[in-house]
């Protein structure tokens, strides 16, 4: 069943896709014949008045089908309302919109998330889960599981935000004396600190992990209460949407900054299926945060100027849009084609070595 919710959440995102790009087309007045998911042969359609609906055997993602270079079409060829007649802000909206769908989405899970299961419930301070060896928060005395409750004159309460009010303390005091008060075995205590300078980024750091102080209940699961009102819910949903993007695109900067280190945690839809099992077997809430990272991932990757993705599509209309003319059609169809048979490629390569890794076959080889 978990294995099942997981390709239910999958196909769902790839609804979304797909969907943002038929709104975004339909509601211009652009034509759409084919809205499918899945690619391959037929399971299932519906021939609507101008589109065909259409589930199709191989769930790996799906497709928006426009008249332009449908032989069967009876359109004109000059019709204003054919995608390729369309301005190229017109077309650009169309392409995006699936990305701009799963951005959306994600946010709205993240608010559904803690709308139904509660927010997290916040201490007051800001706590130290991990202290660098031979930082100037170690040499100060700071250890893991410390609480900060102010810093000089800067007082931090509850909140999920605190530890970057204290991050900005740090930040403004290089090579200055800042005073710590901590909570430590329910007793404060005075710890004064010297940030140092780091030589990499140029800020100012004590060599700490920080994350807010979240209430933990005896079998060390953080508390969820219910939001107070609707503000805090959507700032919650947002921060979390916030920092779940800015840890995908870190990650997605990583591989192709450090591509050898990194491929390795590259995974196809079989691994994905895996892990959200795994998540959702030990806790059905994962399948949320789940969700939502996966959608951000696509979103993402979806963006990325490489052919036969939509950001490979904004990347010609963006040289259309600077030479006054489209590429010749030949030229793109070449790299399009290119870029299908490269992604058909790896894919293949990751699912069969997914698939070969998964935990019940490494079982039946011992």
């Amino acid at each position: 069943m978990n294995v099942l919710a997981v390709i239910g959440v999958l196909a769902l995102l790839i609804f979304v896709h797909e969907l943002g790009h038929f709104m975004a087309a339909r509601l211009q007045g652009i034509h759409v014949n084919r809205f499918s998911i899945g690619f391959g042969p037929i399971l299932w359609k519906y021939q609507g008045p101008e589109t065909e609906y259409a589930l199709r055997a191989i769930p790996l993602g799906g497709f928006v089908g426009f008249p332009d270079d449908d032989p069967e079409s009876d359109i004109p060829p000059d019709d204003r309302d054919l995608l390729r007649n369309r301005p190229v802000i017109d077309r650009a909206i169309v392409i995006s919109a699936g990305v701009i769908a799963n951005m959306v989405f994600a946010y709205l899970v993240f608010v559904l998330q803690f709308g139904s299961l509660g927010v997290p419930a916040v201490n007051t301070g800001v706590l130290v889960p991990e202290v660098v060896k031979n930082s100037p928060a170690e040499l100060a005395g700071l250890k893991a599981g410390d609480v900060i409750l102010s810093a000089g004159e800067q007082t931090f309460g509850r909140g999920e935000g605190v530890q970057r009010d204290l991050i900005k303390v740090i930040q403004s005091s290089p090579d200055t004396l800042v005073d710590l008060t901590i909570l430590r075995d329910r007793k404060e205590q005075l710890l004064p600190v010297t940030p140092r300078v780091n030589a990499e980024t140029g800020d100012a750091v004590i060599g700490a992990v920080l994350s807010p102080n979240y209430e933990i209940d005896e079998s060390g699961k953080v508390v969820f209460r219910s939001a107070s009102n609707p503000v805090e819910l959507l700032s919650v949903a947002a921060r979390e949407f916030q920092g779940k993007t800015q840890l995908v695109a870190s990650g997605m900067i990583g591989l192709f900054t450090n591509f050898t280190e990194m491929a390795g945690q590259v995974g196809s839809p079989v691994k994905i299926v895996e892990q959200g099992a795994g998540l959702a077997r030990d806790d059905i809430r994962t399948l949320f945060p789940f969700a939502a990272i996966i959608s951000i991932n696509l979103a993402i990757i979806n963006i990325l100027p490489l052919p036969a993705l939509d950001g490979g599509q904004l990347a010609f209309l963006l040289i259309e849009a600077v030479r006054g003319k489209p590429l010749p059609m030949r030229l793109q169809e070449s790299v399009m084609q290119t870029g299908i048979f490269l992604l058909l490629g790896l894919g293949v390569f990751l699912i069969i070595r997914d698939t070969t890794q998964l935990e019940v076959l490494q079982n039946l080889g011992q």
